[in-house]
């Protein structure tokens, strides 16, 4: 039976992108992203392809992190963005993450780079690009994931409650044009990469979510769960 990517997504993900993305363009890509998982070696597996929607429903989301593409080294990508398993590496964005995190509130850096525990709390961990080639970064952008991830951020901007969306570097934050609703906050930066760290450093925007979301009437995110 032919891969479909709507088949794939939770429930409650699932009908709220359904209306916002055009279902021949998303055929196009289920059927895009089946030849690559059967002839190449893609990442993230494709049992963890939207582990993002899975731990994060969408009735609970409230922070957006958007990265680009996954993490194309073996073992590294399971499906949020930034994050990977333990027992891995840290990858470099992630070591700087964690450190202007110590920076801003004080938290330890983990010994751990999977940020499970940060999607479990309503934190949507969205890549741009789903999928990537192994060794070959950037090789599924514009083969259409960008329309489908697009539908997501406007899906969050369609709740009535606010979402703060968190868009590091120059490719997230034109994403920005998509949160049009007046009860939503974006919080925009220099990416954590280690080419543009230095004005990603003391930025402080693990406490300006929380602030963001504290002045909503919502629960802070525990950062260091």
């Amino acid at each position: 039976m032919p891969l479909d990517l709507m088949e794939l997504l939770p429930g409650d993900w699932r009908e709220r992108l359904d209306p916002l993305v055009d279902p021949l363009a998303t055929a196009a890509l289920s059927a895009f992203v089946e030849a690559e998982y059967e002839r190449q070696t893609v990442y993230p597996p494709r049992e963890d392809l939207f582990n993002a929607f899975r731990h994060c429903p969408y009735d609970r989301a409230r922070v957006l992190i958007l990265g680009q593409d996954p993490y194309h080294g073996p073992g590294q990508a399971h499906g949020l963005s930034f994050s990977v398993r333990d027992g891995v590496r840290l990858p470099p964005s992630l070591r700087n993450i964690y450190k202007e995190l110590a920076g801003d509130l004080d938290v330890p850096p983990a010994a751990s780079g999977d940020l499970t525990r940060w999607a479990d709390q309503g934190v949507l961990l969205l890549n741009a690009v789903l999928t990537v080639r192994a060794a070959e970064a950037g090789s599924h952008a514009n083969k259409g994931w960008e329309d489908f991830t697009d539908a997501a951020i406007r899906a969050l901007n369609d709740k009535t409650d606010r979402v703060v969306f968190v868009l590091w570097g120059a490719y997230a934050r034109k994403k920005a044009r998509l949160v049009t609703g007046p009860q939503h906050t974006v919080i925009e930066s220099a990416h954590p990469s280690p080419l543009s760290a230095k004005k990603f450093f003391g930025t402080r925007p693990f406490s300006a979510v929380n602030k963001a979301l504290a002045d909503a009437g919502q629960p802070e995110i525990d950062w260091g769960a």
